[in-house]
């Protein structure tokens, strides 16, 4: 396809090879941990909804300059290690032929769910033309940071999306998607696969347009069983990551029940495994092989906290891994709307300042 791509190495910036966040997904020695919050462009800030306010949703996602204000916010207003693409995980089922649109109090949703063979014989795999507006967004923020800190980009794993497609929208019990998962497992596997395909595409859409990081967020396979994950959810991102131009490059990946599938999420060679809160981070970490860092794994319901828990619980995190390389903090999951800015502020702070 003939898309005015610009090779990272191309743009005459500063480098962030050295920088804390990397070096920590490489497994490298630093002085004191990197500090990145899973929705740090979000809700939680005023600014956010000042920007909000004027606009839709999807709007904000895809006009590059706005995308490019929201990705800012936390780079200039907490002073994190590393900023996030501001996007969406569904962006690439919209781009296959999802009908999604966003709904204050309701969420995600897509107009025409995907159920049956039909359905997922009408997805379009070669999408990369109606996503450039991320690639535009990525040069943008590339720009303002000037080689600041690292930029991490993103998408959905393929089980997540799936989950939006099928249901129609976000569920408590995923009964339409296990169904088709256990019913239909070969109509799943005809679906993921397209999704998969399209997720390596975008990945590396966005690691040529100078994303520094990326990771893959699979939000709901804490759903999943064991044999399931392995089968419906795992496989696909072993694929993923196995096409990934990830020349220093780190690959995290992210699922909410990577307590219980981190040992199996190594089998797929990120370089970087984000846990939830639900494991001591240690633990696992000594389950990993050699090279293979952790993110984590603070409960993100303790920023509601005072600020003397705040620190004790973050300190405790920090002697618990201590002497360990391959280790970058945040939450077990993503900052909630309604946590008080302070209390993020405090907490960025506060790990800012502690040096081992």
């Amino acid at each position: 396809m003939d898309h005015q791509h610009i090779p990272a190495q191309d743009l005459k910036m500063p480098r962030v090879e050295n920088s804390l966040f990397i070096r920590s997904a490489f497994s490298l020695p630093v002085e004191r941990p990197p500090v990145w919050m899973m929705r740090q462009a979000g809700r939680f800030m005023k600014e956010y909804w000042e920007i909000k306010n004027k606009y839709s949703f999807l709007e904000m996602c895809k006009t590059p300059e706005i995308a490019a204000d929201v990705t800012m916010l936390p780079v200039n207003l907490l002073d994190i290690d590393a900023a996030i693409l501001f996007s969406d995980i569904l962006v690439t089922g919209e781009a296959m032929g999802g009908d999604l649109s966003f709904t204050n109090g309701i969420g995600p949703r897509f107009a025409n769910p995907v159920r049956t063979k039909a359905d997922v014989d009408n997805l379009q795999t070669g999408v990369l033309d109606k996503l450039q507006y991320v690639a535009d967004a990525i040069r943008v923020i590339r720009e303002r940071l000037n080689g600041k800190i690292p930029l991490i980009g993103f998408a959905g794993a393929p089980f997540t999306v799936m989950s939006y497609l099928v249901e129609g929208g976000s569920s408590k019990d995923f009964k339409l998607t296990k169904l088709m998962l256990h019913n239909e497992p070969e109509l799943a596997h005809r679906l993921l696969s397209k999704i998969a395909v399209v997720t390596a595409d975008y990945l590396n859409l966005q690691i040529e347009a100078g994303v520094n990081a990326v990771q893959i967020f699979d939000s709901w396979a804490q759903a999943l069983s064991w044999d399931d994950y392995r089968e419906f959810s795992h496989y696909y991102i072993e694929q993923i990551i196995s096409r990934l131009n990830r020349k220093d490059i780190p690959v995290i990946s992210f699922c909410k029940g990577s307590s219980v599938f981190a040992p199996m999420m190594a089998e797929a060679a990120p370089d970087v495994i984000s846990v939830d809160w639900n494991a001591d981070l240690l633990t696992i970490k000594r389950q990993l092989p050699e090279g293979i860092a952790v993110q984590g794994n603070l409960d993100p319901h303790i920023l509601y906290a005072d600020k003397k828990v705040i620190k004790e619980r973050i300190l405790q995190l920090f002697e618990r891994m201590r002497g360990q390389d391959g280790f970058i903090f945040n939450l077990g999951h993503g900052i909630m709307p309604d946590i008080p800015f302070d209390n993020v502020k405090y907490a960025v702070e506060l790990i800012k300042e502690f040096s081992y």
